[in-house]
Parts: structure tokens; C-alpha cells; sequence
């Protein structure tokens, strides 16, 4: 079979995505190629025309998550709980839905900064999309407190509602071990080092442009350990791979071909 894939969204030109794809094809030894698929959110009602007549699976990100997860007869149980899809498969004339975008950020936590979620106090900045879905997986994963610090306290009060270890209406008290910033970089103010944050503290900033971010570099010079969103998306992909090919491809294969 050759394989038809790409990431959809818009913009897409600056996506990284295919080239994971390429990288995933390859060490799977599969045919096929991927592209890069501009669709902005008025026209995502044709993502489903597009699916087993042009594509076989498609990376999804913004702003076509909520619409795509719209689209699709049956989806993952991450799915279900987060209402969004980054990743849509063509089986059987049905359209399949999964999100991996959690999963994939613990996997990369786990891997690349030995972080242990069970027990882990931890604070995520933002309450978009890339922030429930990593809430979310660190409640999975055993985190015993997650602060959600956000402006839209409509989101926040959203996110909260989704287990009891989470805070959504103050800053935590003494040290955390993880933070997170998933505000987009255009969104923020002058980079701050929250009181809870000290060089024992694990610093994830999700974005990926730039490579060092000013909020990152702040951490860094506190002597944080940290870390940009480009091993996130690796790990996410690795997963999406997985559930395409039923093939392993490592995260951290996939991030040394793009790092």
C-alpha cells in the first residue's frame, strides 16, 4: 500500500510534521509520502471529502481540532474526554479519531528530562486546547496537583471540572516540580519566574519558534532544567505512527531526525 498522509490545518507551512512522517515511513519501511495541507476552519467541512479519496491519515492542528473530532464516526477515549482529534485515519469508510497530543507530552517528560509524573505537583500556563490535553495526561498519569493559571476563566473553570487534583483559582504554595507554558508565544507578557519555581523545577515551554523562547530562557537562567515543544511533538507523532501502522517508531528517533 502506499500511503497518502500530511498535516492539515492553517497555517501548515511552517509544520514539522512531515518530516516525522517521512522519518516514520522510512523506518517502517512503508511507501508513501506527506504533505502539507492548508485548510482553514470555514472550509473543514471538506477534510471528510478529502479522507480515502486523497488521504489515508492525516496530522490535524489548528484550528481544525474541534471540527475534525466533528467529522469522525469513531474516536479514541482521549478523544471522547478532550473533544478534539490531532490525528484522523480513513478504515474501512469510516473516519477514526485520536489525540495524542498528552500522551505525547508525558512521553517526552518521561524520556528527555527523567521527570516522574505519579505524585508530581505541577503547573500548566493557558487553558487552550495543548493545555487540557496535557492536564489531562497528567492526571492519568498520577500527578497529585495540577494549577491551571489562565485569563479565560471560562476554559479554566472547563479544565478544572475534569478531576478534583486540579486548581484553577490560585498559584501554588512552595516549590512545583514541572511548568508548563502553552500560551502561544505572540499571547505573552514579559517573561515571569513564578515564586513556586526554583532550579529544581522542570521547565516545558510547548512552542518550538523560537528554539529558545524568552519565557525559556528566564528558566534556564534560573537553572531550571527545560525544554521546547519540538520533543512534545516527536513523541505525540510516535504515537500517531503507532496507531496508523500498528508500528514502533521511538520518539526519540523521530526527534533526532528533526532536532
Amino acid at each position: 500500500m502506499y500511503w497518502r498522509v500530511g498535516v492539515v490545518g492553517f497555517p501548515v507551512s511552517h509544520s514539522r510534521s512531515p518530516q516525522l512522517h517521512q522519518i516514520g515511513l522510512d523506518a517502517a519501511g512503508l511507501d508513501g509520502q506527506s504533505d502539507r495541507v492548508p485548510l482553514p476552519l470555514e472550509e473543514a467541512r471538506l477534510l471528510r471529502d478529502m479522507m480515502g479519496r486523497d488521504y489515508d491519515a492525516l496530522s490535524v492542528t489548528m484550528p481544525l481540532k474541534s471540527a475534525a473530532f466533528a467529522l469522525c464516526d469513531e474516536v479514541s477515549e482521549a478523544a471522547a474526554t478532550l473533544g478534539v482529534v490531532n490525528s484522523i485515519l480513513w478504515r474501512d469508510g469510516s473516519l477514526w479519531g485520536d489525540c495524542t497530543d498528552g500522551e505525547g507530552f508525558v512521553d517526552a517528560a518521561v524520556d528527555q528530562c527523567g521527570v516522574t509524573i505519579a505524585g508530581l505537583s505541577a503547573v500548566v500556563l493557558g487553558s487552550g486546547g495543548s493545555a487540557t490535553a496535557i492536564v489531562d495526561a497528567l492526571v492519568r498519569h498520577g500527578a497529585a496537583r495540577v494549577h491551571v493559571l489562565a485569563r479565560n476563566a471560562e476554559t479554566a473553570s472547563r479544565i478544572r471540572s475534569m478531576a478534583p487534583s486540579i486548581v484553577t483559582t490560585e498559584a501554588p504554595v512552595g516549590s512545583v516540580g514541572m511548568i508548563v507554558n502553552t500560551i502561544p508565544v505572540t499571547s505573552r507578557a514579559i517573561p515571569e519566574v513564578l515564586a513556586c519555581v526554583n532550579a529544581g523545577t522542570v521547565a516545558i515551554d510547548i512552542t518550538y519558534d523560537p528554539v529558545v523562547s524568552p519565557w525559556r530562557a528566564a528558566h534556564d537562567n534560573l537553572g531550571c532544567q527545560t525544554l521546547n515543544g519540538l520533543p512534545m511533538l516527536a513523541y505525540q507523532a510516535a504515537r500517531q505512527l503507532r496507531w496508523w501502522w500498528n508500528v514502533e517508531v521511538p520518539g526519540a528517533e523521530l526527534l533526532a531526525g528533526i532536532a
